[in-house]
């Protein structure tokens, strides 16, 4: 199995962005405005990118201020049963967000792809914390 890792620093408080990576509107302003669902524990977020592709994730762990976690259940064959997790810590008074996508099956073009966008992703939760606009997958 195939672990995606990223770590970036927030300069602005935690609980900001736990709500950013917890919430449904707070996933909306970074990775996706077509995310939909119910962003508590055992129940599932849907994230839309137009057309191309759909990601089902189950909430399977929250932890205020400290982490979320979630499986997911319905998408692209290699994400299925993959675990998304962001970790959150509070160092030199600064936010840091330890991000891991685990369980990959397969280190392929797809793993690398996924790889590059969840950077872009994460510096768009930057842009967002830190300057009030994300730049979320938006459909044409």
């Amino acid at each position: 199995m195939y672990t995606i890792k990223h770590l970036i620093h927030f300069d602005t408080d935690i609980q900001y962005v736990y709500k950013s990576i917890a919430t449904i509107e707070g996933l909306r302003q970074w990775w996706t405005v077509q995310t939909t669902g119910v962003s508590e524990l055992n129940e599932t977020i849907d994230f839309r990118f137009g057309e191309r592709y759909f990601i089902q994730m189950k909430v399977i762990e929250l932890e205020p201020n400290k982490m979320v976690r979630w499986e997911c259940v319905q998408a692209e064959p290699d994400w299925i049963g993959t675990i998304i997790t962001f970790d959150l810590d509070l160092i030199e008074g600064k936010i840091v967000l330890r991000f891991s996508h685990d369980k990959w099956p397969t280190h392929s073009d797809f793993f690398a792809h996924c790889n590059l966008s969840w950077a872009k992703y994460l510096l768009s939760l930057k842009l967002y914390l830190e300057n009030g606009k994300g730049s979320p997958f938006k459909p044409d």
